[in-house]
């Protein structure tokens, strides 16, 4: 269910009495094997996410830039304003709370925050929840009627709506459209490219292994048409390998005995093509992310006329989108307590929003047929 449908159905009894659910650490890397294709949410972070620069890239460039954008806080008092600034500002177990939500919504496409409360009854911390620890328990209508956080052999409960119908755990979700309960996140729309791009990457690491060039082969060939035994045939391949494979071996002068000629190989034009396939892939990372390839100095991408054009489109098509849900949602969680609040983007303090908001400011100004008021509107200062 999205916010807006779901939004009464959870409660605060689980976040009054304070503890938070049971934290775990991650022990090992569990990438997965070369050539394989992740399939779990687990794996496809560790791939992307931790084993793959331009998918961190994309993914911090996102998240940060929600994190740092300054919050506007309406429909509620002064002392109301800077108590409510304070909450979302606070950072969630050592994380700024905004750009958790945000990576995890992009990442997972679910972000849950639990509503605590503190000794006076009202909202003292928003705390973001893991949300591949988190399910939603359905009714026997197949309504949600509880949040399961599971880790390990530990699961804690967060039970649906108080008395007073406030909200205990926000649940906010990217679109899915063959699920109710759950959003669709973007790290597994870039697992293929993020696959691909990962097995460039390996397979460059192998030729600078190898002296930056492909192997050749050993022939023998004593002219009597005798073959090699096996204690020869062994014999040569170990000597191969100690002595001449390696990137510490590269340009290392061979010699060989009677009857062993060395056949140099190398790669075809359509073999080598897979230089150009990392960098599609990488395209599509970034695509994936929402964050247009010139900003991640991807070549041969000519969307954009310049950095500051794609800077400006990767604020109006992903940053503030998003900021739009995930402010939306923690204002209408809060509404319990600020019936009135609604929480916005300072559009003015964005810097690649400048040159349009100066622009938008002289237009508003020359018009003399609008009252302060209405100009104050238009700026969305009302």
């Amino acid at each position: 269910m999205s916010v807006g449908g779901s939004m009464k159905l959870f409660g605060v009894k689980a976040a009054r009495g304070g503890a938070r659910p049971v934290l775990a650490r991650a022990w090992g890397s569990g990438g997965v094997a070369l050539g394989e294709w992740p399939a779990s949410y687990e794996q496809q972070v560790r791939a992307g996410m931790i084993g793959n620069p331009v998918a961190q890239r994309a993914l911090r460039l996102v998240s940060e830039g929600a994190g740092g954008t300054a919050l506007v806080v309406g429909g509620v008092a002064e002392e109301v304003r800077a108590r409510v600034k304070a909450l979302v500002a606070r950072c969630s177990s050592g994380q700024s709370l905004v750009e958790t939500v945000a990576g995890h919504l992009l990442l997972h496409g679910n972000a849950y925050v639990q509503i605590i409360l503190g000794a006076d009854g009202m909202p003292g911390e928003l705390y973001a929840l893991r949300p591949e620890r988190v399910s939603v328990e359905a009714d026997a209508r197949g309504w949600p009627a509880a949040y399961l956080y599971r880790v390990g052999e530990s699961v804690t409960r967060l039970s649906p709506e108080d008395g007073a119908g406030r909200t205990g755990i926000v649940h906010l979700k990217a679109l899915h459209p063959l699920d109710d309960h759950y959003g669709l996140g973007c790290v597994g729309a870039a697992a293929g490219a993020v696959a691909i791009h990962n097995a460039a990457t390996v397979w460059n690491k192998a030729l600078l292994d190898n002296a930056a060039r492909p192997s050749g082969a050993m022939v023998y060939d004593p002219g009597d048409g005798s073959v090699m035994s096996p204690e020869q045939f062994e014999r040569v391949k170990r000597e191969m390998e100690v002595a001449f494979s390696g990137a510490a071996n590269a340009g290392r002068p061979m010699l060989l005995e009677g009857g062993l000629d060395w056949k140099a190989m190398s790669l075809t034009p359509a073999e080598m093509d897979f230089v150009g396939l990392k960098a599609a892939a990488a395209r599509e990372i970034a695509l994936a992310f929402g964050v247009p390839p010139m900003l991640m100095g991807l070549p041969g991408d000519n969307s954009y006329a310049n950095y500051r054009e794609a800077n400006r489109a990767l604020w109006r098509q992903t940053i503030l989108p998003l900021l739009a849900k995930i402010w939306g949602g923690l204002a209408q969680g809060l509404q319990g307590w600020w019936p009135a609040l609604c929480l916005g983007a300072d559009l003015d303090a964005v810097p690649a929003l400048f040159e349009e908001r100066s622009a938008l400011w002289d237009r508003v100004a020359a018009a003399d047929f609008l009252s302060a008021e209405e100009k104050k509107a238009m700026l969305g200062m009302g």
